[in-house]
């Protein structure tokens, strides 16, 4: 893939990133929104939703920073793993999703609380993973599906892992899902712009 197209996905990833952000910024924050609306602060109003998406371009830069990551250590897998690197993959994958919810519930959850919502978010992220993988294999092949789901699971919540320390709800949902759009971007646009319909990757 040559620069041009580099910079392509770059720009595209970075604008969907912006774009998702203040989506969701929007829906998070909309009593305050539609206060400002109500009021006719257009130019606040402005201010709120530009200050979303410059904080989706960072969110942007994450997820190709995580994405051009992966690449490299899926190469370094198959090269050292071979035919185990899927079985590697998913154990993997396993263990992420467990210490996802094991482990915010052992340090976050009062005593008393519910381990469920822990458990769906896990469930979240691994459904959009799943369907994610699912149009990838069927766009290039049946061996793309390990590595897309690795990718939109386990590389998700490494680069979501920032605000998973401090585990506020809204900052949660607010980077979430950005990265869960610009992963799926980039991993369902990669083979199109290399011309590689048989990329495991």
């Amino acid at each position: 893939m040559n620069s041009r197209k580099w910079v392509r996905l770059f720009l595209t990833t970075l604008l969907i990133g912006g774009i998702a952000t203040a989506a969701v910024g929007i829906v998070l924050n909309w009593k305050e929104f539609g206060h400002l609306l109500v009021r006719f602060e257009v130019i606040e109003f402005l201010v709120v939703l530009l200050w979303h998406v410059g904080v989706g371009f960072i969110f942007s830069v994450i997820s190709q920073a995580g994405f051009f990551a992966y690449l490299t250590v899926h190469r370094f897998g198959l090269g050292m793993f071979r035919s185990l690197w899927n079985a590697v993959q998913l154990v993997l994958i396993i263990f992420v999703l467990f210490d996802l919810v094991y482990f915010r519930y052992m340090v976050f959850a009062d005593k008393g609380d519910s381990i469920i919502p822990y458990v769906l978010t896990a469930l979240f992220i691994l459904a959009v993973g799943l369907a994610v993988a699912y149009i990838k294999s069927a766009q290039t092949n049946k061996g793309a599906f390990v590595p897309a789901l690795f990718f939109m699971v386990v590389v998700t919540v490494i680069e979501w892992f920032p605000v998973l320390r401090i585990n506020d709800r809204d900052w949660l949902y607010l980077m979430l899902i950005p990265l869960l759009v610009c992963n799926a971007y980039q991993l369902l646009i990669l083979h199109k712009l290399t011309g590689g319909a048989g990329s495991s990757a």
